[in-house]
């Protein structure tokens, strides 16, 4: 699991620091309406692409196998992409009618296009994933990273307040990628029937469609609500704060289940459900140990970071934004990479919706309750609501399928370490005093990574030596 993770993990972090550098950069040269637009254009579009396109990757990661895959199958897929990803189109243009009626036209042109690149590159990466080709997936998404902070910070450049021209080039970026991406995966594609069916593949599809409309309060509803109530300046502030405090964790998180997920799949099916329940709980721990401590650091450096990377017109309420914004985003992937993959491993992907759907409404209810009154603060706390009612359901349903059993020592020692490394941190950033904000950050951070890698190689020093081997052979062949 620590192999798979260490492949994937450059990769997505080059792609978080490619996005963590365009928000440094659009923030600070695009107006705060314009980049309100342009956060609410990867809204729409991601819930757009997660309803009608990316189930198509879980699909197929489930039913097309891994190793050598046949023409029949990514053909019978590719039919099916064209039609949901059209489908998406008709959507997404009723809803910018909706989101932003007044320059409706340039948002609905920017997410139609993000939805259709999406589906090339996600379709491509998904062949690659089920190739084993990892090496090969990692270094696409390097070009594409790359790219995707090169071209925006060109459109910024020459056109200026346009969150049009940002999108449709960071939509090239992708486009340019995925295109890579599916030449190199078609190469090694095999001749052959299709591995399943239509019904097969919808049977696992139109639950997946359904749990992401369902999921539509806790992945995009604050945001909505937020223009409606408020602007797209607020929902400016909300998204560069969300996006500072997710990067983080998410690169981590994704890194391990990125290449978890397969293998779990695998054990499933030839060692039976319990194998693959011992499986995630030792996915649960590594989570735990690695994105508790990030977490601590991201709250107790909450104000240096906004300090050092945001313009000073988004620093409101940036202490009381990270810690909701970071409790969702950790209540997000314990629920989606542990306890939802039981329901993938069973092929029951209609049970999200039913853990989705509290969630789902206990988002909605609260940003309706709390964005009125308290604004970009009543978003972050409506989310980690309702992410919270979702992994309670996601623990409570999956136990009746594949009891993942939950690791307490290593959560508690997580926690202990996390703690320890938030405090260290925030001492550090204190003891600095009145100074540069970098000077803050970098002191309190050198405290809280050496608090945390010190009580690491107390509490695993087995897995520490493993790692510090693992990592220098890397230092080494590079």
């Amino acid at each position: 699991m620590l192999r798979s993770t260490l492949i994937y993990a450059p990769a997505i972090l080059l792609t978080r620091i490619s996005a963590l550098l365009l928000l440094v950069i659009a923030t600070r040269l695009i107006d705060q309406t314009e980049y309100g637009l342009l956060a609410l254009v990867v809204t729409v579009g991601e819930l757009t692409d997660s309803a009608l396109t990316n189930w198509l990757r879980i699909a197929l990661l489930r039913l097309g196998g891994k190793g050598e895959i046949s023409r029949g199958s990514l053909l019978l897929a590719a039919r099916v992409l064209v039609v949901t990803a059209a489908l998406g189109l008709v959507f997404s243009a009723g809803a910018s009618l909706v989101i932003a009626p007044e320059r409706w036209v340039e948002f609905a042109i920017a997410v139609g296009v993000y939805l259709a690149v999406a589906a090339v590159s996600r379709f491509a990466l998904t062949i690659l994933q089920m190739q084993q080709r990892h090496g090969t997936y990692s270094l696409l998404e390097f070009a594409r990273a790359a790219l995707q902070l090169v071209l925006p910070v060109a459109a910024i450049w020459v056109f200026h307040d346009s969150f049009l021209m940002v999108s449709l080039a960071s939509s090239l970026a992708t486009l340019i990628a995925g295109l890579s991406a599916l030449l190199i995966a078609l190469r090694r594609v095999v001749p052959g029937a299709p591995r399943f069916t239509h019904r097969e593949l919808f049977a696992l599809g139109i639950p997946l469609i359904a749990m992401a409309v369902v999921g539509f309060g806790l992945n995009s509803a604050e945001r909505v609500l937020l223009k409606i109530y408020y602007d797209a300046g607020a929902v400016a502030v909300f998204a560069a704060a969300y996006a500072l405090a997710r990067q983080p964790i998410d690169t981590v998180s994704n890194a391990i289940n990125m290449g978890a997920f397969p293998e779990m799949v695998s054990r499933f099916d030839k060692e039976g459900p319990a194998a693959a329940g011992r499986y995630l709980s030792r996915q649960m721990a590594l989570m735990a140990q690695l994105t508790f401590p990030i977490a601590a650091l991201l709250i107790a450096l909450s104000h240096d970071i906004a300090g050092l990377l945001l313009p000073a017109d988004y620093h409101a309420h940036v202490g009381e934004l990270f810690p909701l914004i970071v409790l969702s985003i950790l209540c997000a992937n314990f629920a989606s990479f542990v306890f939802e993959n039981v329901f993938h491993a069973h092929k029951r992907p209609g049970l999200l919706i039913v853990t989705t759907t509290p969630g789902s409404i206990g988002t909605i209810v609260a940003s309706l309750v709390l964005i009125p009154h308290y604004g970009a603060v009543g978003a972050a706390g409506a989310l980690a609501i309702g992410t919270a009612i979702t992994l309670v359901g996601d623990i409570a349903l999956s136990r009746r399928l594949t009891p993942v059993p939950i690791p307490w020592g290593d959560l508690a020692g997580s926690a202990v370490v996390a703690v320890a490394t938030g405090l260290a941190a925030w001492l550090g950033s204190n003891l600095a005093g009145d100074t540069w904000a970098i000077v803050r950050l970098g002191i309190g951070g050198m405290a809280g990574t050496l608090a945390f890698l010190g009580l690491q190689s107390l509490l695993h020093p087995a897995e520490t030596r493993a790692l510090a081997d693992t990592l220098r052979a890397k230092l080494a062949r590079a």
